[in-house]
């Protein structure tokens, strides 16, 4: 397990960055040492910082989260991504897990849920978000 989580948030609103943060933040194991506004921006930090997780806003242009993503896993397969994303459709979270994605939460879900997707990837394990998950299963909301 590791002891502190070095994560990058990725999202082309500068304000959605700033609250995530702020978020994030308050979590004893959690520490932001970055953040990109944009896919080139996350592919480049990637690359200098190697963080533990990088939370990936998908809707962003010219290289979008699922472009990035595929090529950081492709570069730095130990790098574990999660999608965060306005869009809650099942397709955009099997596309981004199947780029290699660990995780998939929107941008409806609670704080508590983006902290407990965080923890679960960087402990091995995978995480589809409760809206997501109700949508797969064939239940709204």
């Amino acid at each position: 397990m590791v002891e502190r989580i070095r994560l990058v948030i990725v999202d082309d609103h500068k304000m959605m960055r700033e609250t995530w943060k702020m978020i994030l933040q308050r979590h004893p194991r959690i520490d932001v040492i970055g953040e990109c506004a944009s896919g080139e921006e996350a592919i480049l930090c990637a690359q200098q910082e190697s963080p533990d997780i990088i939370l990936m806003d998908i809707n962003m242009s010219p290289v979008n989260g699922f472009e990035a993503t595929r090529k950081i896993t492709k570069a730095n397969p130990a790098i574990k991504i999660i999608g965060l994303s306005i869009n809650n459709l099942p397709t955009y979270a099997r596309n981004l897990m199947q780029l290699g994605a660990k995780g998939y939460v929107t941008k409806n879900s609670p704080s508590e849920e983006l902290v407990l997707a965080i923890m679960t990837v960087c402990d091995g394990g995978t995480y589809i978000c409760k809206e997501v998950r109700d949508q797969m299963a064939g239940r709204e909301g």
